[in-house]
C-alpha cells in the first residue's frame, strides 16, 4: 500500500525547493507559513467532528437514473441510534414512500412500502414506474412517526421530445478532509432555481485514504470516519455514512436527479481489473473481495439502477433525453488492463484495453444506434492527449515551472498520466475512429484531474468533438499541493501555476481552456448545435460559508469548434 502523497502529486525533491523559493518571491510575507505542521492548521479547521444527531432520515434523500416513466428514489433509515452505517445492527423495517406533483403532497400519484434491512445497510431504493415523461415530482419517506426531507426530481423527457436545451451539472472528486462541500451548496442553489436538469457525477465520490494522508492546503478540515484506510464492506459503508451527513451534499442530492459512475477512489487509487496502486494483496485482503465490497456499498448508497459486477451486472449504462442527448456512462476501472509506466514499450500494444472487450462492444452499439443530436459520453478520466513543453530557463520562475512540468511527465502527475486514456492509446484511437463518422455530435464530459479543461477532440488531424472537464469539489490541485510540499501558503492563480498553464496551452493546441487552481463544478448547456460549458468556482474550500460564482464559459459549435 502506497503511503506517499497519492497519484496527483507533482512536486518532489529539488522541484519542491525551487517552487518554494520562487513562490516566496511572489507571495507577500504575511501569507507565508512556517515549516511546522501546527502552522499549517487554520483556526477555523476543526480536528474533531462530532457525530450527527440521531434522526431516522439523518442521511437525507436522493434520486437518480431517470427514464421517461420512472426515476430511482433513495434514502437510508436509521432504525435506532446504534444502527449506524456499517454497524450491521438494527431490525428489518418497512419504510413508506410517496411521490407527488406538489411539494405539499396534496396530489400523491404513487406510494408504497419498501423493506430496509441490515443486509443493505438499511438503505432504501425504489423504482416507482408509472410516472409521466418530463415531469417534476416531489418525494419523501416515512418511518416510525418521522418523515424525511422532501426531495425534488423529474423524469426524463419522452424520446420524441424536441428539446431546445438540457443542462447537465458536471462534478467529480469530493475529498471530505480537503475542505467543505460549498460547491454542492452552489449546485443545489442552481438546481433549486431551475438551472440544472441533471447532475452527472464522474467519480471519486468518496476517498479511501486514512485521515491525514491526503488533506487540504491547511491540513485536515474535518476528519474521515473511520480514521483508517477503508478496505472492508463495513469500512466503505461507514465512510459513505460520514459523507452523507454533510448538509450541502444532502441538499444537492435532494434538488435534482443524479447519474453517477465510479472512478478509482470509491475502491482504491489507480484501480484496474486485478488490483490497485493503493492495495497490498494479502495485508489488505484480496483485491476481488475488497473491490466487491466497494461496489456493494456504492450500489447501496447511490441512486443507481442495476446490479453490481460481482452479481453479474455492471455500472456502465445509457440514458436518453428526448431527441437531444444520449448519455452513455462508461466504466473505466473494472475491466481495464494494468497501467503501464510512462514511455513503456508496451503502452501502445493493440490489445491494451480500458473498457474491456464486452463493454467496448456494448459502447459501439450505443454510439452507432444513437439517433439524438448528441452523443454525450460520461468519462471518468481525461480522453484528450497531453504533451509537455518547456519554458526557456531564463528565470527562477521559468526553471521552477520546467521542474513542475518534468515531474508531470516522470511522476505520474496531472499530465502525461498513463492512468488516463494516454495510457490506452490504441483503444482510444479505435474509439475515436468509431465516433468520427457518427451523425450525432460528440461531447466527452470528464472528471478526475482536479482542474478545469476544455478540449477540441482531434483524430488524425480532424476535429471530431469536444471534451469538457470539471475541476474537483474539494480534492487538492496545484496551489494546494505546492503548499503541502513547500510549507509556504500558495494562493490560487499564483505565478508558477500561470506559467505551467501557459506551457500547456502552447504544447497542446487543442486545449481551449485550462485552470489548475480552482474548485467547483460545471454546467454543460447542451443545445442542438452547440454546448456551452459554464465553470463555477468556490472562493475558498476551507471556508464553510464560501460562495460559488460563475467564473468563465466556453462554447463549442458543431462543425465550427470553439468560439472566440
Amino acid at each position: 500500500m502506497s503511503k506517499n502523497l497519492p497519484r496527483r502529486r507533482f512536486l518532489t525533491g529539488s522541484a519542491a525547493v525551487a517552487a518554494g523559493a520562487a513562490i516566496s518571491q511572489a507571495v507577500p510575507a504575511q501569507a507565508q507559513l512556517s515549516s511546522s505542521s501546527s502552522a499549517l492548521s487554520s483556526a477555523r479547521l476543526p480536528k474533531e467532528s462530532a457525530p450527527a444527531p440521531y434522526a431516522a432520515f439523518m442521511h437525507g434523500v436522493a434520486s437518480g437514473d431517470p427514464i421517461p416513466n420512472s426515476v430511482i428514489i433513495w434514502t437510508r433509515v436509521t432504525v435506532s441510534p446504534d444502527a449506524v452505517p456499517g454497524s450491521g445492527v438494527g431490525a428489518d423495517v418497512d419504510v413508506r414512500w410517496e411521490i407527488a406533483t406538489d411539494r405539499e403532497f396534496t396530489n400523491v400519484v404513487r406510494s408504497g412500502t419498501q423493506r430496509a434491512s441490515a443486509n443493505t445497510d438499511h438503505t432504501v431504493k425504489v423504482d416507482p414506474n408509472g410516472l409521466h415523461p418530463g415531469t417534476n415530482y416531489f418525494f419523501r419517506f416515512h418511518f416510525n412517526g418521522q418523515t424525511s426531507p422532501v426531495g425534488a426530481t423529474h423524469t426524463a423527457p419522452a424520446f420524441e421530445a424536441d428539446l431546445e436545451q438540457y443542462n447537465l451539472a458536471i462534478a467529480s472528486c469530493a475529498n471530505y478532509e480537503c475542505g467543505y462541500f460549498s460547491a454542492y451548496r452552489g449546485m443545489a442553489e442552481r438546481a433549486e432555481a431551475g438551472d440544472i436538469d441533471l447532475v452527472v457525477f464522474l467519480g471519486d465520490y468518496i476517498y479511501e485514504y486514512p485521515t491525514g494522508e491526503y488533506a487540504g492546503k491547511s491540513g485536515v478540515s474535518r476528519p474521515h470516519h473511520p480514521a483508517h484506510e477503508i478496505t472492508t464492506l463495513t469500512d466503505y459503508r461507514t465512510r459513505y455514512g460520514r459523507y452523507r451527513t454533510d448538509e450541502n451534499l444532502q441538499r444537492a442530492h435532494a434538488a435534482a436527479p443524479w447519474v453517477v459512475v465510479w472512478d478509482d477512489h470509491e475502491s482504491a487509487n489507480d484501480s484496474w481489473d486485478g488490483g490497485a496502486e493503493n492495495h497490498t494483496e494479502g495485508a489488505e485482503g484480496t483485491w476481488d473481495v475488497r473491490e466487491s465490497a466497494a461496489h456493494q456499498a456504492y450500489f447501496e448508497w447511490l441512486p443507481v439502477r442495476g446490479v453490481r459486477p460481482s452479481e453479474g451486472g455492471h455500472i456502465y449504462r445509457s440514458y436518453r433525453f428526448g431527441k437531444l442527448i444520449q448519455l452513455t456512462m462508461m466504466d473505466l476501472r473494472t475491466y481495464r488492463d494494468k497501467q503501464e509506466k510512462v514511455f513503456s514499450p508496451g503502452i501502445d500494444a493493440a490489445d491494451r484495453s480500458m473498457l474491456g472487450s464486452e463493454q467496448f462492444t456494448w459502447l459501439k452499439g450505443q454510439v452507432e444506434s444513437a439517433v439524438t443530436a448528441w452523443n454525450v459520453l460520461g468519462n471518468s478520466v481525461m480522453v484528450s492527449p497531453m504533451e509537455i513543453g518547456h519554458l526557456p530557463p531564463t528565470s527562477s520562475q521559468n526553471r521552477t515551472a520546467n521542474q513542475v512540468l518534468d515531474d508531470f511527465t516522470h511522476s505520474a502527475g496531472l499530465a502525461v498520466n498513463t492512468d488516463q486514456w494516454d495510457g490506452y492509446r490504441s483503444e482510444r484511437a479505435c474509439l475515436f475512429e468509431l465516433l468520427k463518422d457518427t451523425k450525432p455530435h460528440t461531447l466527452f464530459v470528464t472528471g478526475d484531474i482536479h482542474s478545469e479543461w476544455a478540449h477540441s477532440v482531434q483524430h488524425n488531424g480532424r476535429e471530431i468533438g469536444a471534451e469538457m472537464v470539471c475541476t474537483s469539489i474539494t480534492a487538492p490541485n496545484v496551489d494546494e499541493i505546492v503548499t503541502t510540499y513547500t510549507k509556504t501558503y500558495t494562493p490560487e492563480d499564483n505565478p508558477i501555476t500561470h506559467l505551467v498553464e501557459g506551457v500547456m496551452y502552447s504544447a497542446n493546441p487543442w486545449v481551449n481552456h485550462v485552470d489548475f487552481d480552482s474548485h467547483g463544478f460545471g454546467i454543460a448547456r447542451v443545445r442542438k448545435d452547440r454546448v456551452i460549458m459554464d465553470f463555477f468556482r468556490v472562493s475558498n474550500v476551507e471556508d464553510p460559508a464560501a460562495p460559488t460564482r460563475h467564473a468563465v464559459s466556453r462554447t463549442w459549435v458543431a462543425g465550427q469548434g470553439f468560439q472566440a
